[in-house]
């Protein structure tokens, strides 16, 4: 199907319906990307107050034949949020829908609107005594419809799943306007084919998402963080093992950390105060959620003493404050933006199975030095096997002398995880950056499902055109 770019006589339409105030000039921020790989067409947008003012703008779309690309935060970091190319669209931002609508603390439940900020999410739990766990970097100013939409994740995977895990139900607007209520509170209901878990993850492609039913849990009463010096991958791995063996599912955070990070964090950003006055090979850092009564401390000693007789550590700084605690994150929150402020050739949200994960890195560095003299910063969230497999150029050299070999670069170290078995999308999404890899890594049969599922809810082709599945 032909698609039309929403024009004057589109936005003329839209006003009629729904007034002058739902509709807003667009800003550059609506244009562009954190990774600045791609700039959006500037078109319409639109600001909806309500389900029915989206509801009102996808059948209007629909009517006329144009792209509708949802926006959230504006945060992803595959290029969904903005379309490139073809008709000039609508986007649909979803931020004036940003409220918390009710909370139910003996449920443990939180229903929000899909425009409300992350952190707004977590205060609001935290209001009501209890925790909402999703955690990322930019969780101030990205939005649960978004996180929910590319089915986010970030450092509490380990204890508490994906954005998937944390939903119980959805309010989403179909392609052809009609409002989904799907916002159960249900904790057990099989009756029929899993919508939720099918609109969270399609990345705006099957409707737009603007509500959600959240899951809630306790507060853990003690938290204890430590940053330990591990002797390699597979010892970080066998140290994972020894503390679950010894605290069970308490294990909120178990993040690999490379010394290559450490030494950006040197060059870029020396403010950061560092645990080790010589960043280690590698390192982990750890959190522990725990009930009342237990001392956290006192349990991450017992971890380290333990690995320490295993010869699978051999340093450790165990926070003993709020304050020391905040500088142990610090660590690791910031090596995203050191890595930004370095620049990378090409960069790797992958993951493998974690029992793998130390063949991976040792094979990983021989293909990039195959490629040429370039830099790896392996880091990211072990307990669940996700990396961030970053590729750098070599020192006093700029990312821009390597252009020409990123996608030499993607291809080599996306052609290993996938012979490991592994997904060279592990938390980011598809997007528009990786509708490639998908083709090429992904099962045909799979993929035939996709589109049959693509063609079946939005046979007019308008929803986010060019994200996740190729037209």
């Amino acid at each position: 199907m032909r698609l039309n770019p929403a024009d004057d006589h589109f936005a003329a339409a839209i006003c009629a319906q729904l007034g002058d105030d739902v509709l807003r000039p667009i800003s550059e921020r609506y244009l562009e990307e954190p990774r600045q790989r791609f700039v959006g067409r500037s078109g319409i947008l639109a600001l909806p107050r309500t389900v029915e003012q989206v509801s009102a703008l996808v059948k209007l779309a629909a009517e006329s034949c144009v792209p509708v690309i949802p926006y959230g935060g504006g945060t992803g970091l595959v290029g969904g949020q903005v379309v490139p190319d073809g008709p000039t669209p609508l986007i649909i931002s979803l931020e004036r829908m940003a409220a918390i609508r009710a909370v139910y603390p003996t449920e443990n439940i939180l229903v929000a609107e899909a425009g409300a900020i992350l952190a707004d999410v977590q205060a609001a739990a935290e209001d009501a005594e209890r925790l909402f766990p999703l955690s990322l970097a930019a969780q101030g100013s990205c939005r649960i419809g978004g996180n929910l939409a590319t089915n986010a994740g970030g450092v509490n995977v380990l204890r508490y799943g994906n954005a998937r895990d944390l939903c119980l139900g959805l309010e989403v607007v179909l392609p052809n306007g009609e409002i989904w209520h799907g916002l159960s509170r249900l904790r057990k209901d099989n009756t029929g084919y899993d919508l939720r878990n099918l609109m969270i993850g399609s990345e705006g492609t099957l409707g737009i998402i603007t509500a959600a039913a959240l899951k809630l849990f306790p507060r853990p009463k003690g938290v204890g963080t430590a940053m330990f010096q591990v002797a390699s991958p597979e010892a970080a791995i066998n140290l994972l093992s020894l503390a679950r063996d010894q605290v069970g599912e308490a294990i909120s955070t178990f993040e690999l950390i490379h010394r290559q990070g450490l030494e950006f964090l040197t060059d870029v950003l020396p403010e950061v105060r560092q645990p080790f006055a010589t960043p280690p090979e590698w390192s982990v850092l750890i959190e522990l959620g725990l009930p009342a009564g237990q001392d956290p401390s006192e349990m991450l000693e017992a971890i380290y003493v333990a690995a320490d007789e295993r010869a699978l550590v051999s340093d450790a700084v165990i926070a003993q404050s709020e304050t020391q605690r905040s500088e142990l994150w610090a660590v690791r929150e910031h090596i995203p933006e050191a890595n930004r402020l370095i620049g990378s050739v090409s960069s790797h949200d992958i993951s493998v199975p974690i029992s793998r994960i130390p063949e991976f890195i040792q094979r990983g560095a021989d293909v990039v030095a195959g490629q040429g003299a370039f830099r790896v910063n392996c880091f990211g969230h072990l307990g669940d096997g996700n990396l961030h497999y970053n590729v750098f150029p070599p020192e006093r050299h700029d990312k821009a002398e390597f252009v020409a070999q990123r996608g030499e670069v993607k291809r080599a170290v996306h052609d290993l995880v996938h012979e490991f078995g592994g997904s060279v999308s592990a938390e980011h999404g598809i997007g528009r950056l990786k509708t490639d890899d998908l083709e090429r890594y992904g099962d045909p049969v799979r993929l035939q499902a996709m589109h049959a599922i693509k063609a079946a809810l939005d046979p007019l082709g308008i929803m986010n055109p060019g994200a996740v599945l190729k037209p």
